[in-house]
């Protein structure tokens, strides 16, 4: 497809309309390194959404979702929607040696982009809302019916998926050598409704929802200020601070985030005719700042919200509960296994009549005694060791006890028989 660049009037840059971002013909350095932070991006955010929806999904089986909870939902599913169709041909667009980008992907890979990106912005501004009805009486338990939720988190992606439309209608592909090129095509008599959608467009996908969603974030977060008198309601105000002051970090890192790409929108829709274009490095990193967004938000999620720390925590538990299940249940399968196949074989010895008990031999009382003795002198010597020469003595002395002429403390047998001769005496 041709690009019409002599049509295109004083309103428009005179030079190449590029789609999928800024794709300049040689590429150079940035053929390696955005294409390799494209796919770092995609796989950590894969790996938070998965984990943020998995959450969600896990406690929806335990209660009814709220509103707030299934508005978070839905930027979780447009994050992962956005890394699975949006970042892989953005990444292939700088690296055109690697992948070739067809014309159905020319066509539909901005506005893809786009949809995904206002439906977060949307969601953001219908979170705030919520919040604010949350925060405003934490206590009260406000059900909205299931139709409901689904009909709010349809219209966002009906109203984004309008939006961009102009953007999918003029966009085709040309044949650069062995590289496909992504560019806009604007025909003379559509040149004035393209006039006004670059005008309008970021106001209503960017300026307006954010505009809404800082208000009522300001809101919540005066009422949260507030504090009860019984502690229930402490406990709640509580909570529902917290969750105004996580909403409020991933709206504020979505507004700065965002906020370099309508920039480079802008300046190229809007620059002069004698005014220098967008820096490339500019537009590169305007792009990555973008996509990023859908890494940040489910570590902010799971970073600053209690409840979430615990589902994930659950979660885990499952899963390691479920494999360490499904191990053992293997294991078994492969003993049985295995003694089906090689049965164990039993010696003939071990089949014979058991060994009869032996006797124990009758023993004196006396044996018994020394052997206790000597098992608690054992005991004893190992904790407090004897020296042979006192225990020898002691051996002896009782063993004779009516030899009083080896009894080294003689004196105290005659006070012994001396008190006993004065008691006789006296009776």
């Amino acid at each position: 497809m041709e690009t019409n660049f002599s049509t295109l009037d004083s309103s428009f840059p005179m030079q190449a309309l590029y789609a999928l971002g800024f794709q300049p013909l040689d590429l150079g350095e940035w053929t390696f390194v955005t294409p390799t932070i494209l796919v770092l991006i995609c796989l950590l955010g894969l790996t938070g959404n998965l984990c943020v929806i998995s959450i969600l999904l896990y406690n929806s089986r335990k209660a009814k979702p709220s509103l707030i909870h299934s508005l978070i939902l839905n930027l979780s599913v447009s994050d992962l929607l956005l890394l699975m169709f949006s970042v892989p041909f953005r990444a292939a667009a700088y690296s055109p040696s690697i992948v070739a980008v067809g014309w159905f992907v020319c066509k539909t890979a901005d506005w893809f982009t786009h949809v995904c990106m206002s439906v977060k912005s949307f969601t953001i501004a219908i979170v705030a809302r919520s919040c604010f009805i949350y925060a405003s009486n934490p206590a009260k338990q406000v059900t909205i019916p299931q139709v409901t939720i689904c009909a709010v988190m349809l219209s966002t992606w009906v109203v984004a998926s309008v939006l961009p439309l102009p953007e999918c209608f003029f966009t085709g592909a040309k044949q650069n050598d062995s590289s496909v090129i992504c560019l806009l095509d604007i025909p003379p008599q559509a040149q004035e409704m393209m006039a006004i959608f670059v005008k309008l467009y970021p106001f209503f996908v960017y300026l307006i929802p954010f505009t809404i969603a800082f208000f009522y974030f300001r809101r919540a977060y005066g009422q949260c200020q507030r504090r009860g008198t019984k502690t229930q309601n402490l406990r709640n105000q509580m909570r529902s601070r917290r969750l105004t002051i996580m909403l409020l970090t991933v709206t504020i890192t979505f507004c700065i985030f965002w906020l370099p790409e309508w920039v480079s929108w802008l300046w190229f829709w809007h620059q002069l005719l004698s005014g220098p274009p967008p820096p490339q490095a500019f537009i590169t990193l305007a792009q990555v700042l973008m996509l990023s967004l859908s890494c940040i938000n489910p570590f902010i999620f799971l970073i600053m919200s209690e409840e979430f720390k615990e589902g994930f925590k659950d979660v885990w538990k499952r899963l390691i509960s479920k494999k360490s299940l499904v191990v053992k249940d293997k294991d078994e399968d492969d003993e049985k296994d295995k003694g089906a196949l090689t049965p164990e074989e039993v010696p003939p010895d071990s089949v014979s009549s058991p060994d009869p008990v032996p006797e124990q031999p009758i023993t004196d009382d006396n044996e018994e005694q020394s052997c206790s003795q000597q098992n608690f002198g054992s005991q004893d010597s190992k904790e407090n060791p004897v020296l042979p020469d006192v225990e020898q003595f002691w051996h002896e002395r009782e063993a004779n006890p009516s030899d009083q002429n080896n009894d080294p403390i003689p004196w105290e047998h005659d006070d012994a028989t001396g008190g006993s001769e004065k008691s006789s005496a006296k009776m």
